[in-house]
């Protein structure tokens, strides 16, 4: 456990605002997010190989999360001028992606049996996924899906991990989770 809080710690000195450790048995797991995949509200469904349809059945992937032990949850606040600024959400958005990336990076050497990393919303790894034109994913060794996709409440995990999921006017937060099984 001591080693799960230094990579807490390390992925704050990255960039993130706050990281702690859960036992994924404390994860609030829903399949009811796969019917707010469908509704396609982020435009993503079928048209990113790390998003429903594609990544699998909510059964299957909630389950795969379920075989690791703990996950490391970190999360990124970003300022916004105001509630509108669309702009100012993607690149807090991008600025997260990028820090999920280096986690990736940083940790692929670590000694763990197996490890996945989950993060907020669709994969955003290539400009534009090629799922689109149904060419296979052009680097799935760093693609990454969401936590949504697994089926995971972030609201909720947010709570059990002692942080808040909103924080405050004009900012817009995002998630991401670093499982490992022991």
């Amino acid at each position: 456990m001591t080693e799960l809080k230094e990579l807490a710690a390390r992925i704050e000195e990255m960039g993130a605002a706050h990281a702690a450790v859960i036992a994924v048995k404390d994860i609030p797991f829903d399949p009811i997010f796969r019917s707010y995949c469908e509704a396609n509200t982020c435009g993503n469904y079928g048209r990113n190989w790390r998003c429903p349809p594609d990544e699998g059945p909510i059964d299957e992937l909630i389950e795969k999360a379920k075989g690791f032990d703990y996950a490391v949850v970190y999360q990124t606040i970003g300022e916004l001028e105001d509630s509108f600024d669309f702009e100012g959400m993607m690149d807090a958005g991008a600025r997260h992606n990028e820090l999920s990336r280096s986690i990736t990076a940083e940790f692929a050497a670590l000694p763990f049996a197996q490890k996945m990393h989950l993060g907020a919303g669709g994969c955003r790894l290539c400009q534009r996924c090629a799922r689109i034109t149904n060419e296979p994913c052009r680097d799935p060794e760093h693609s990454m899906s969401s936590l949504e996709t697994y089926g995971i409440a972030v609201s909720t995990l947010a709570a059990a991990c002692g942080m808040n999921y909103i924080n405050g006017t004009n900012t817009v937060t995002y998630f991401g989770a670093y499982f490992v099984k022991l």
